[in-house]
């Protein structure tokens, strides 16, 4: 830094004042400044910045895997929404694992962040109590509501209603559920609550539920929602269209209904849930409910830095929930 405040001409007190972008230095001053940042390649010791500051820039997020499409493009749009308050982000994988998850919350790797976004899986509802910690955690997904910290959730139930809604008034009338885990619709998960929809849709367009439609899988991946659809048509049951409950499913399922020669949509329509980018290329491309992935991302990471800034001081919990929207694709959307 004495260097730089050298070469720019300027105090060290305001090479600081760029560094750490301050509004008060005039532009003349802070492009000398910049150019001779750029001639030395000064980079500030952050890990010093820290001990002074009391914070690191940086804030972590767990998700369960960043191989899943969702959680892959939930952590660059965490990313970007980040950078846009002078953030890095720390990622990691938990795996859905309910240890893993426990450990993000109370492990070594917190001193090197400022707070966290945690997506569980493996923590369930009972375990909202253990989410009681003292430092800034905002939750994201649907496993725990309720609970001692912000949270940023899915409309999963209206969304799936709409997507389901979105085949009916295409004139479908079997509509499969790919995805499914109906052992307990009582819990909070995403299927559970997506698989309401499903149900709630039906339900209100007078179609009697079948319960040789649900499809449940052991995994929400590509290789489970092929598996689902070729087990579905192996067991002749008439389906006219399929809820995959992610769109991760939804493209195993265009897969197997090629390799068994169904034509989408002209026998089967698809509509899948999160509105990849992968979607938008498959061929034929696939119908899906756009969440708000972006919107969820900039939700979180602001109600983080507002615990950050607050130093954590206690204040009632807030659940927040981003608009959806129903993106039509060639998968629904019959040739006219």
């Amino acid at each position: 830094m004495r260097d730089v405040a050298r070469l720019a001409g300027v105090s060290e007190k305001t090479v600081s004042n760029v560094v750490n972008d301050h509004p008060y230095v005039r532009p003349a001053t802070r492009a000398r400044v910049t150019q001779a940042i750029s001639e030395l390649g000064y980079r500030p010791n952050l890990s010093a910045r820290g001990l002074r500051s009391g914070r690191t820039g940086v804030i972590g997020l767990a998700v369960p895997a960043l191989r899943e499409n969702y959680f892959a493009e939930l952590a660059d749009s965490v990313i970007h929404a980040a950078e846009e308050h002078g953030l890095s982000v720390l990622v990691e994988q938990t795996g859905g694992d309910r240890d893993k998850e426990l450990v993000a919350v109370t492990g070594g790797r917190l001193r090197f962040t400022d707070g966290l976004l945690l997506s569980p899986v493996g923590l369930g509802q009972r375990d909202a109590h253990l989410l009681d910690v003292p430092f800034p955690l905002v939750l994201l997904g649907e496993r725990i509501f309720g609970g001692p910290k912000d949270h940023v959730a899915m409309h999963n139930t209206s969304a799936a209603e709409a997507a389901v809604r979105h085949l009916l008034d295409r004139g479908r009338r079997r509509v499969a559920v790919i995805g499914a885990n109906v052992t307990d619709l009582t819990d909070a998960s995403s299927a559970s609550l997506r698989v309401r929809g499903y149900r709630r849709a039906l339900d209100t367009a007078g179609i009697e539920f079948d319960p040789q439609l649900v499809c449940p899988t052991p995994g929400w991946n590509r290789e489970a929602g092929a598996a689902a659809a070729h087990a579905l048509v192996a067991c002749g049951v008439p389906f006219d269209a399929v809820f995959a409950l992610n769109d991760t499913l939804g493209l195993g399922v265009l897969r197997a209904l090629d390799e068994e020669g169904l034509a989408v949509p002209e026998d089967v329509a698809i509509i899948g849930f999160d509105n990849v980018e992968e979607g938008r290329f498959a061929v034929p491309s696939l119908s899906s409910v756009d969440t708000g992935r972006d919107e969820i991302a900039s939700m979180a990471v602001q109600m983080l830095l507002e615990g950050i800034n607050t130093k954590g001081k206690p204040r009632p919990p807030r659940t927040v929930k981003p608009k959806f929207t129903v993106v039509e694709r060639e998968s629904t959307r019959l040739p006219r």
